[in-house]
């Protein structure tokens, strides 16, 4: 994208100290001056931390085309950048606000491909996983783009649209959420062609306070629909007759009991499932039946691009766990490490599954805390405790202040042993299991992102960090 058009399409200010102006472009984008690539745009981003515009130069020296700027930090007062800009021969676009900058400017590019078929996935659980199953499934016939990791964020999305090039048939993107408003800010970016949402859960009740608030968020992935779009919604979700009302655009429900090629699923344990699809069975590699309605998801939208069977069932096949998510690990003793997140849901899913399983060994259930619930936490914390206490797991141990609440749950059962770890008692957890687990047990470990159980993993299994 040339600096020209940029300017342009912010109504932006843009100052030229380049050889040839007209000439003047960039090719990737950067909110981080360490990870900044030669010939891209910076993006100095206000924010409470540090302020992007004290890292320009270090972005400059990089090799940064150019960057993106506040207008207020150029007025009479603060010539320093423009004096730094002009001594490097780089370029400055100044606009009022930069991540509303960015956003628009993302937008600008994807009106650059007016023939990419543009997907995007919501939800509260489920959104990397169905995102990556369905570029695994839509890749073996289209070209396609997908977001690398969650970059699904008010800064992570604009940031992964920029990886889309003419070439490009399909770009799948999921999209998060860290504050009410954010999935419809999003959507005005994407303005997908096909949305699903996955599912309306708890994750984020503490942002939103309520589950209806949490649908009406994901909801929005549809706000920006104008009559043609295609809306794919979860027909076993409590909340799918609120998410369908009203939508400008064509409404699918999807899963076991709305997508006619589905045959029977076979349960494999931690080998994942046997999905048979237009009568011809798939091995899907992804252990757990919420990773099948995952799988579910991405056929449903595969349907709508669309792709063939085999492509569908060719894409299930090649799927791969994620870090994190259902990661199966063996070794003496064999480990489940399904935390790279955590809420209600997913506890209760991977709980059910691990209860499912049949097992010769022992079973110890290491579960984090729940993080990002607000005041819901110490209820959901306890809930957490009842099914713990109710579970198959020969020792439970917790970690994570918010799993005081699951602890004191489980100990008025009367009926599991349970350990509660402070936050700040990382190692003594470690020890602790060093000293309990033994070969032939199975080990969960379940929490947010923030406890790191992984950490955990190398104590027990082989191909894992220690």
């Amino acid at each position: 994208m040339s600096f020209a058009e940029l300017a342009r399409s912010l109504g932006a200010r843009r100052f030229s100290f380049t050889g040839d102006p007209a000439l003047a472009g960039f090719t990737s984008v950067s909110i981080d001056s360490r990870k900044t690539e030669p010939g891209s745009l910076f993006t100095a981003l206000s924010g409470s931390g540090d302020d992007g515009h004290r890292f320009i130069e270090a972005a400059f020296e990089k090799g940064a085309a150019g960057a993106l700027v506040n207008a207020a930090k150029l007025d009479d007062k603060n010539l320093a950048l423009l004096s730094l800009a002009k001594n490097r021969g780089r370029e400055l676009v100044a606009v009022e606000n930069t991540l509303s900058g960015l956003q628009n400017a993302a937008r600008a590019y994807l009106d650059k491909f007016p023939g990419l078929l543009r997907i995007g996935i919501t939800g509260s659980s489920g959104k990397t996983t169905t995102k990556e199953i369905t570029a695994s499934i839509v890749s073996r016939e289209k070209k396609t783009v997908v977001n690398q990791g969650n970059l699904n964020s008010e800064t992570g999305l604009p940031l992964s649209v920029f990886a889309v090039r003419p070439g490009h048939e399909a770009g799948i993107f999921e999209m998060g959420m860290n504050r009410k408003g954010e999935i419809e800010e999003l959507a005005g970016i994407l303005r997908p062609h096909i949305a699903l949402v996955t599912g309306v859960g708890t994750a984020h009740i503490g942002i939103l306070g309520s589950r209806e608030a949490i649908a009406q968020e994901k909801k929005n992935i549809f706000s920006k629909f104008k009559g043609d779009e295609k809306a794919l919604i979860p027909d076993d979700d409590e909340y799918r007759d609120f998410l369908a009302f009203g939508i400008k655009g064509k409404v699918v429900f999807y899963g076991a009991r709305s997508l006619p090629e589905l045959g029977p699923v076979r349960d494999m344990g931690l080998e994942g499932a046997e999905i048979v699809w237009e009568g011809q069975r798939v091995r899907f590699g992804l252990p757990g039946r919420y990773n099948v309605r995952n799988a579910l998801g991405a056929a449903a939208i595969a349907k709508e691009v669309p792709v063939s069977g085999r492509a569908i069932r060719e894409g299930l096949a090649l799927v791969k766990p994620l870090f994190g998510r259902g990661e199966i690990f063996a070794g003496p003793a064999t480990v489940i490490q399904d935390c790279y997140n955590a809420n209600p849901e997913s506890v209760a899913q991977v709980l059910a599954f691990c209860d499912g399983l049949e097992w010769p060994g022992r079973r110890v259930y290491v579960m984090g805390s729940m993080l990002e619930l607000g005041k819901a936490s110490e209820a959901a914390h306890a809930v957490m405790g009842r099914r713990l206490a109710l579970s198959r797991a020969d020792m439970v141990f917790l970690f994570g202040e918010e799993t005081e609440a699951a602890a004191s749950a489980i100990e008025k059962g009367d009926s599991k042993a349970v350990s509660w770890f402070h936050t700040n008692k990382f190692e003594e957890l470690s020890q602790a299991l060093e000293d309990y687990v033994r070969p032939g047990d199975l080990v969960l470990l379940k929490g947010s992102r923030d406890c790191a159980l992984e950490r955990l993993t190398g104590l027990f299994a082989r191909g894992a960090a220690p």
